[in-house]
């Protein structure tokens, strides 16, 4: 398996690996009535940061003992497979296709103790017809009971109506913003769009920024 490079694992004491241990508890304890087991995790653009900080919060559920269970279902430009190292022949779209695949969820361990990793399998020909399907609900059922927290990746707000149909389904949806690069009316305009499927807008995280400034 090849070594992660993650910020929570290679200098887990530095103020960047506070922060998401910081997001970590925030989103724990967002609503006492309305907990979060199941996370979106998405971003108003395309941009790398947001996969990246989905896998650094995995890292710090996992590090505090939580079962959990990272989800590809960017089904058009995975890369949790590549951040981890990790094979992509089997995955989400493997659950979506194949019964025996639902008893057994092809799940990869990883480096963390308590993170397991589904990547996104093999690329559907129509990826939102998959994520708007029945048979989402039932995966993400099975992935429920086999974990504590089940984080999902996904394709960015505006470009695909991906996170806005998977976002429906889940608990809440956190947005990640680039510092310096995200503009703020994309930001308006992906909250906007969760808004009206009444996805639950969890908060916005903002990356790239100074030191003394939060959610660095």
């Amino acid at each position: 398996m090849a070594k992660v490079n993650l910020i929570t694992l290679t200098d887990p004491r530095s103020a960047t690996a506070e922060a998401y241990r910081t997001l970590r508890t925030n989103l724990m304890f967002a609503n006492v009535e309305r907990p979060v087991s199941t996370l979106l995790v998405t971003a108003p653009t395309e941009m790398q940061d947001k996969s990246l900080t989905l896998a650094n919060l995995a890292v710090t559920f996992a590090q505090a003992g939580n079962n959990t269970i990272l989800v590809d279902s960017n089904l058009r430009q995975p890369v949790q497979h590549e951040l981890w190292g990790l094979p992509n022949d089997r995955g989400l779209t493997t659950m979506m296709s194949q019964d025996a695949a639902l008893a057994s969820p092809p799940l990869q361990t990883t480096e963390v103790p308590h993170l397991s990793i589904l990547t996104s399998g093999p690329g559907p020909d129509i990826p939102a017809d998959v994520l708007s399907s029945q048979r989402i609900n039932e995966v993400i059922g099975l992935l429920k009971a086999r974990a504590n927290f089940v984080l999902f990746d996904s394709p960015p707000v505006l470009a695909y109506t991906d996170a806005s149909l998977l976002g429906i389904k889940l608990d809440g949806v956190l947005m990640v913003a680039r510092a310096g690069n995200t503009r703020r009316d994309h930001i308006q305009r992906a909250q906007q769009a969760l808004e009206r499927v009444h996805a639950r807008l969890l908060g916005v995280v903002l990356t790239n920024a100074p030191r003394n400034a939060i959610g660095n």
